[in-house]
């Protein structure tokens, strides 16, 4: 990946573990919350997912939407109740101060507010959600800690999933051949 533009193979192992634990991602309602702005996550997961079949939701507050998101194939808004609605998959991703170079949202208190997801946003999508992060997460900002460490997080097996997926990558990209 590149800065702010993209992040392959954090895609990549995004889509394996909905995979595994979803059987599939056709069709599959993916409900992305958070700094879409600064996110090279955002960028490769909506290239990807969509390219997959999937539906793709993109939220936060409209400081942290990319001008024509929607061109991505994904649906915006800057309701979280709205894009956490049905979702099979809800994507939470972390606020980047780092690279903001001004006020993109007046407090983390107030973010969270607006645009964290807590148990009772949760409850909107189905029951057998999948809630992932590809971390580091700012618990309690973007992410309840309750949910970050539930029975519906899949944030461990994101991690580990990126192990295996980030050495399959490498092991192609230096000329090693798929096995049949």
């Amino acid at each position: 990946g590149d800065g702010m533009h993209e992040h392959p193979t954090q895609g990549l192992l995004d889509a394996f573990t909905i995979r595994e634990r979803k059987g599939r991602l056709q069709g599959l309602k993916v409900a992305i919350i958070g700094d879409m702005l600064h996110s090279r996550v955002f960028r490769s997961n909506a290239y990807l997912l969509t390219k997959m079949g999937a539906e793709v939701w993109a939220c936060g507050p409209p400081t942290l939407l990319p001008a024509g998101v929607e061109q991505l194939g994904v649906r915006a808004t800057t309701r979280i109740e709205e894009a956490v609605e049905g979702a099979d998959v809800v994507m939470m991703l972390r606020i980047q101060l780092e690279r903001m170079q001004g006020g993109f949202f007046p407090t983390t208190r107030e973010y969270h507010r607006r645009f964290g997801l807590s148990a009772e946003r949760a409850e909107r999508a189905k029951k057998d959600v999948l809630i992932m992060h590809p971390g580091p997460i700012n618990r309690g900002v973007e992410i309840d800690s309750d949910l970050a460490d539930g029975d519906r997080s899949v944030i461990l097996e994101q991690v580990t999933n990126g192990i295996a997926v980030r050495m399959a990558a490498l092991y192609l990209c230096s000329g090693g051949q798929p096995a049949d």
